[in-house]
């Protein structure tokens, strides 16, 4: 079956003023209740990274994760966890980002990556772009390089997709909403 966006965006929530007023944020739990259109979302991102040169995935805490893993099992790549502060048992590094609500810790284990390693990120969806940003400087001090941060939905009025392509770090997203668009 091809992807069709708009029946993946009719499966992507618009909940008014969460988590503050004024936002309307972009619920994918109905994505991943239809078995169907997850399928679309995972078989597009599989299709695009199947012969693609990397040698990791990697996931943003917590919706992230539910996209990453799935890829990364799918196309036989290990799969490194970007947590929130606190999550992670073993040595870390951290880095610190702003969000659209305020600051925030991302954190890595510090053996998660090595010198030549290649990563595709993955994230529900790309705002200012903060979280994503957060982990390619993690990954650059491992030594390793952003292949692509890919999403679901990109918010492009946010600017995070333009902050990561000024980067160098080309972004892939299936689709996309204005802000004030419901």
């Amino acid at each position: 079956m091809l992807f069709d966006e708009s029946s993946i965006k009719t499966l992507i929530r618009p909940v008014m003023d969460f988590p503050k007023p004024g936002v309307i944020f972009r619920d994918i739990t109905p994505l991943f209740q239809s078995p169907k259109a997850l399928r679309l979302v995972i078989d597009s991102f599989i299709q695009r990274y199947i012969d693609a040169d990397f040698s990791h995935v990697g996931a943003m805490d917590a919706r992230g994760f539910l996209i990453g893993s799935i890829v990364a099992y799918e196309l036989n790549k290990p799969l490194v966890l970007f947590r929130k502060q606190g999550k992670l048992p073993a040595d870390v590094l951290a880095e610190a980002y702003q969000t659209e609500y305020g600051e925030a810790l991302l954190e890595v284990h510090a053996d998660s990556l090595c010198d030549g390693d290649s990563v595709v990120m993955f994230d529900d969806l790309i705002a200012t772009g903060g979280t994503l940003i957060a982990a390619a400087n993690l990954i650059r001090r491992m030594g390793a390089k952003v292949h692509e941060a890919a999403a679901i939905i990109d918010l492009p009025e946010l600017g995070g997709s333009q902050r990561l392509r000024g980067m160098e770090i080309p972004t892939f997203c299936l689709t996309e909403f204005a802000l004030t668009e419901k």
